[in-house]
């Protein structure tokens, strides 16, 4: 039941998200350049460099969070290796910290 609530309520704030460019339409001000973006985009959620950049750093924060949790973990469970543990964790999250850099540098630049 936790988990449907969860998905229940992350839906809920992506419709809120992007309905809230939706609404903040002025009618009045309609030109023919609106009109055809307007036409365009219509039935699309226009997933944006912003969406695309915010995506890129919760997945790098749950990518270190899980590397954390079973670093630790397997710290607890053997004392006497905690230097190669220690060791592995670092390099490991500074390769996901690039994939997320990168990640980023491509989303500003498209």
């Amino acid at each position: 039941m936790a988990q449907f609530l969860k998905f229940a309520v992350l839906l809920l704030a992506g419709v809120v998200m992007f309905s809230a460019p939706a609404m903040a339409l002025d009618e009045a001000a309609a030109t023919p350049a609106a009109e055809t973006a307007k036409a365009e985009s219509a039935g699309f959620i226009n997933f944006t460099n912003t969406f695309g950049a915010g995506l890129i750093v919760i997945g790098a924060g749950l990518g270190i969070s899980r590397l954390a949790a079973a670093g630790f973990e397997s710290m607890a469970r053997q004392p006497e290796v905690v230097g190669d543990i220690r060791g592995s964790m670092i390099i490991v999250a500074a390769m996901i910290e690039g994939a997320a850099v990168i990640g980023l540098i491509v989303c500003l630049i498209a």
